[in-house]
């Protein structure tokens, strides 16, 4: 079992920042492709930015170049820096953890994190 853990959201002005933590339970966390999703009310979760174990990223085509994607294995942890923020982000934002092909186990999720994007 991996926990996850969620820390960093709030709410901002358009154009601001803000830097989402995700704190895993277990070192195995290091072994997985971490990702970000987000779910805005009414509307389907969506994959926002993803990382592998070695460091290969992806991202949405709305957050590419505002939102940066990266973990630190050492402390089983990962984080998702926003900026330029829109008011369009706003959205509750999710830490997701997935075994890579050739390890069996399962996906985790966070418990979300509510980011608000308005002046």
């Amino acid at each position: 079992q991996v926990q996850l853990v969620e820390s960093g959201g709030g709410l901002v002005q358009p154009g601001g920042s803000l830097r989402l933590s995700c704190a895993a339970s277990r070192s195995i966390f290091g072994l997985y492709t971490m990702g970000w999703y987000r779910q805005a009310p009414g509307k389907q979760r969506e994959l926002v930015a993803k990382i592998t174990r070695g460091g290969i990223t992806n991202y949405a085509d709305s957050v590419k170049g505002r939102f940066t994607i990266s973990r630190d294995n050492a402390k089983n942890s990962g984080y998702l820096e926003m900026n330029s923020l829109k008011p369009g982000d706003t959205a509750v934002y999710y830490c997701n953890a997935e075994p890579p092909p050739g390890l069996s186990g399962r996906s985790y999720w966070g418990q979300g994190t509510q980011v608000t994007v308005s002046s």
